[in-house]
């Protein structure tokens, strides 16, 4: 159950914001997959960052600057597949853990995701992920 200052939420409302978190974790998923820029936009905070590395070469940039290289060159080149592991929120504040699998032909990746709650509306604030296997296509 998710817990706020001052007591907990019921159970209801816990569902609701998981629910909620997941909602906007699998836009940005989408988005990302599809080279959706306004997707990734709707999901992400403006100041948000994303880092993490695939075959040494790293990808620590502001979220407006992957927004463009996914719009340029999409996950999904036929075989892309997600899947939201966890989501832990209490608050305002969501952590989510996500796998991906056949990103750009052959990668496979773990993200973590932190969100943000202002007023009311859920932003990815970050995206660290790992590589966890598949290689960079040339």
């Amino acid at each position: 159950m998710s817990q706020v200052l001052g007591g907990q939420t019921s159970s209801a409302d816990a569902v609701r914001e998981d629910d909620e978190v997941r909602r906007v974790v699998q836009l940005f998923l989408d988005g990302e997959s599809k080279g959706d820029a306004a997707k990734l936009q709707e999901a992400s905070h403006p100041d948000a960052r994303m880092f993490g590395s695939v075959g040494g070469a790293r990808y620590d940039m502001p979220m407006a600057e992957f927004i463009g290289l996914a719009a340029r060159k999409p996950g999904d080149t036929g075989s892309h597949r997600t899947r939201i592991l966890s989501v832990q929120q209490t608050g305002d504040a969501a952590v989510a853990e996500a796998a991906e699998d056949g990103y750009w032909g052959s990668l496979s990746l773990v993200d973590y995701f932190q969100l943000v709650r202002i007023e009311g509306t859920w932003k990815v604030v970050s995206k660290l992920f790992a590589h966890t296997g598949g290689d960079v296509p040339a």
